[in-house]
């Protein structure tokens, strides 16, 4: 009985650790642990650029980002800060692309 509460107990412990792995891992809509990390700290640095810029009005601006892809969305005054926020998140360093959807009242 003792062998069988143990292989039982082993079997529950390789089930726990697999759920684990799984977890981390990415799927094609989900990103693993790691990269999420790293989308938030491009966002945050994408938004910080924005901010210092007196050009764009981060307040106006949401920032997501996923797979090191940066989306811009929300409203902008003039078609120069549409253009400079996408100049910005692009020379953030680890963004691969931009989607710019920033609309101009």
């Amino acid at each position: 009985m003792t062998t069988f509460s143990t292989i039982a107990r082993s079997a529950v412990v390789v089930m726990m650790l697999g759920g684990a792995v799984a977890a981390c891992s990415s799927t094609s809509t989900r990103e693993s642990t790691g990269e999420y990390i790293d989308s938030a700290a491009i966002t945050t640095k994408v938004k910080a650029e924005l901010i210092k810029d007196p050009v764009t009005k981060a307040g106006q601006i949401s920032v997501e980002t996923f797979r090191d892809v940066v989306q811009l969305s929300g409203f902008v005054d003039t078609a120069q800060a549409k253009t400079r926020a996408e100049q910005i998140a692009r020379n953030v360093q680890g963004v691969r692309s931009v989607r710019n959807d920033l609309v101009v009242k």
